[in-house]
């Protein structure tokens, strides 16, 4: 299918995922709601895999592009236009017009040669690579030169641009200095009357700390055979790996942490926004509960957005504003508009409680400036070889220290489900 078709179904398949759910009304029969609910969520799985294939065909086009751009440059010609090695009046023979065929675009065939090509030359091959004797000792078992790695998304409170960033060489303790002053007022004045000085308005502040808290990989051996035998660079796939490994036990921590001896995730750290009505389902309602139970001041930020798990964002989807028009807006990826909700960006983190909840009480969704959650670093991840510890084999292992704090809690809220 051709990237303009790709990019047709794409908004045919938007179009269809919501008349499937327009169709539900109040009085709609059950059995006839989920069967539309079902219909919904296969559609927008198609639509998930459709973007993913829009993306790998613009990537494929590119590639097509430069190694066409790399044949006319490397194919040689005469300045007359004909090709190398054949001379004005020459006869064309069939192997020869054959392997041009084979070796550059039919395009650049002489008219000779494609009359060579059509006369056709018939060949007989008694040899064959299907027995062994006749010829299949001779094909070698080969190995794809591209490992097929299984994936599992992780992100984003490592991303710098969801987050504030603060990366330091050394891992000593920084502190920052808070101060919430939201709750006291100014009194009225009485003329000639002296200024109370009791110390009730004085100003109180706090601190917030930011440590370096290490982990690792464990070490990974592989013998001095495969390094030398494997197809792939064993050193550079299993750093590739160990690295995801340090991506994602630093998204969970710094999402879910508990704050004892490991950062303060953000979801532990935000304070209460909504409750849901139900341990299963959001409403449309509620999100707009969470988004106004953050104060205007905190949403204006170019880091406000939501923050929830992919089956979340699959409930999300369903739903309608009073008037019928979907939460849920899709970007184009053309232009690089991401989807948004409700008029913000969201951030998947796989790493949250879900919608339907494993258990009651899940916080679910986040609503806020994720500009206030502060993740230090202490330099950048490290990947690391022995040689010698394990020689003739060889060991490699990573390393990461962070830390994460939100530093004011009411700038991020969060939704939780109902509690049994």
């Amino acid at each position: 299918m051709s990237l303009a078709d790709l990019q047709e179904k794409r908004g045919r398949l938007v179009t269809e995922a919501r008349a499937a759910l327009e169709e539900i009304k109040s009085n709609t029969d059950e059995s006839r709601a989920a069967e539309l609910e079902q219909r919904h969520d296969a559609i927008m799985a198609e639509f998930d895999q459709v973007e993913a294939n829009i993306a790998r065909e613009e990537r494929v086009a590119a590639a097509e592009a430069r190694a066409a751009e790399a044949r006319e440059r490397n194919r040689p010609h005469q300045p007359n236009g004909e090709a190398r090695g054949q001379d004005q009046g020459e006869t064309v023979e069939y192997r020869t017009a054959f392997a041009k065929a084979l070796c550059g675009p039919l395009e650049d065939l002489t008219a000779e040669e494609r009359a060579v090509l059509q006369q056709g030359r018939a060949e007989f091959r008694a040899q064959t690579a299907g027995t062994t004797t006749a010829g299949g000792f001779t094909v070698p078992t080969e190995l794809a030169n591209q490992i097929i790695k299984s994936m599992l998304a992780y992100g984003p409170m490592y991303d710098p641009g969801v987050t504030t960033e603060m990366v330091t060489a050394s891992g000593n303790p920084i502190k920052i200095p808070t101060v919430d002053d939201t709750a006291v007022t100014a009194e009225k004045h009485t003329e000639a009357t002296a200024l109370t000085d009791d110390g009730g308005k004085d100003v109180t502040f706090g601190q917030k700390s930011l440590d370096a808290y290490a982990y690792d990989t464990e070490f990974v051996r592989w013998s001095w055979e495969l390094d030398q035998d494997s197809i792939f660079n064993m050193e550079a796939l299993l750093g590739q790996l160990l690295g995801e490994r340090l991506g994602r036990i630093a998204n969970r921590e710094l999402t879910i942490g508990d704050g004892t001896g490991d950062p303060n995730g953000i979801v532990t750290a935000s304070s209460l926004g909504v409750t849901t009505a139900s341990a299963t389902a959001v409403t449309a309602d509620e999100l707009l509960d969470l988004i106004h139970s953050v104060d205007p001041a905190y949403r204006i930020g170019p880091k406000v957005g939501f923050m929830f798990n992919d089956s979340t964002l699959k409930a999300i989807r369903k739903l309608k504003d009073g008037q019928g028009n979907f939460l849920w807006q899709m970007g184009d990826v053309q232009k690089g508009v991401p989807g948004s909700l409700l008029g913000y960006n969201y951030h998947i983190n796989q790493a949250m409680g879900s919608i339907p909840a494993a258990a009651a009480a899940t916080r679910v969704a986040l609503f806020g400036d994720f500009g206030k959650y502060f993740v230090r670093k202490v330099g950048s991840p490290v990947i690391g070889v022995l040689r010698e510890r394990f020689w003739p084999d060889m060991g490699i292992a990573g390393l990461i220290r962070f830390d994460g704090e939100l530093g004011d809690t009411a700038a991020v809220k969060h939704m939780i489900t109902k509690a049994t």
